[in-house]
């Protein structure tokens, strides 16, 4: 399917079987375009690309192709299918590029919660031709850029492993993804950590969380900033004072299902929030200066200088 638009295009696309990804592209566009593939939240066992910001918005009508993908759910599928998906949906963008007025060296990857999860993933693992499992490859996977919105980062981290067990991590969502509770699966739980895999020579990473965020403490993403710049990566910080989870969803995106609201449509709403941030590099610390607060404005901002050269914060 493909349909025109005076500002942009939309079209949908299976790239893996079963699996399919929507594409918003701008109508008119004279050189290839930076591309922006948006990971859906969920749990890693709900939802689909439907659940995405607006597209056209955030951030079509600023020259980008915004793409948004299936992924296989937990438990029927359990990690590393999930980065598997990711990776190989970056590979189909990279092959078909020129089909899709997309530059094949500047893809990006954003996501919330689940997705900002597997958006992290593919970060670290961006230099990997072929992680353990992945079937032969012949188009590489790396991301250019990441924006992570308040994903877990270190699910070890998030169990006290010299306490009791409890009912809870059983049915955790991130025992649906490790196939078990995170005690008894912990090489698969280092594994799917992003927090625990970063290496040198990982994409820009941009990291926004809520203090206010009951689900995924985030403390999980200060391990990632913390892992990153340890590992000598560029990372810039962002913690929101007052915001829970699910602030990067519009409204009507009820990312856990019907009966959870979380806090979508905040960022939306409030763009002029104070935050606690975090910079290593120069690049760094100017973008804070000029956005100190998070918001929609600060994530193109972030794409822009990292995925439009010779673009500055």
């Amino acid at each position: 399917m493909d349909t025109a638009s005076t500002v942009v295009r939309r079209s949908t696309v299976e790239y893996a079987p079963g699996l399919l990804l929507d594409l918003v592209r701008p109508a008119e566009a004279a050189h290839p375009s930076p591309a922006i593939v948006w990971l859906h939240g969920g749990g890693w066992r709900l939802q689909d690309r439907a659940a995405c910001p607006d597209l056209v918005q955030h951030f079509a009508r600023h020259g980008y192709v915004m793409v948004s993908i299936d992924y296989r759910l937990a438990p029927g599928t359990c990690h590393p299918g999930q980065i598997f998906d990711v990776r190989r949906a970056v590979r189909w963008l990279r092959a078909n590029a020129g089909d899709h007025g997309i530059d094949p060296d500047r893809i990006g990857v954003w996501g919330s919660s689940a997705g900002g999860h597997l958006a992290a993933l593919a970060g670290v693992h961006s230099a990997t031709t072929r992680l353990p499992g992945e079937g032969p490859v012949t188009v590489g996977s790396a991301v250019q850029a990441v924006v992570d919105g308040y994903g877990p980062t270190d699910l070890p981290g998030l169990v006290d492993l010299s306490a009791q067990r409890t009912p809870a991590e059983d049915c955790s969502p991130e025992a649906s993804l490790l196939g078990g509770a995170i005690r008894d699966r912990l090489n698969a739980a280092r594994s799917a950590s992003p927090a625990l895999q970063v290496t040198p020579g990982a994409p820009p990473f941009l990291i926004l969380h809520g203090l206010g965020d009951t689900l995924v403490p985030s403390t999980q993403s200060v391990a990632l900033y913390d892992a990153l710049v340890a590992h000598g990566n560029d990372a810039v910080l962002y913690l929101i004072e007052g915001f829970g989870h699910g602030f990067f969803n519009p409204g009507h995106v009820l990312e856990l299902g019907p009966d959870q609201t979380l806090d979508q449509g905040h960022l939306e709403r409030n763009p002029h929030a104070p935050a606690s941030t975090h910079a290593v590099s120069d690049f760094g610390r100017a973008f804070i200066d000029n956005y100190p607060s998070a918001s929609f404005a600060a994530v193109e901002a972030f794409f822009s200088h990292t995925l439009k050269s010779g673009t500055h914060p």
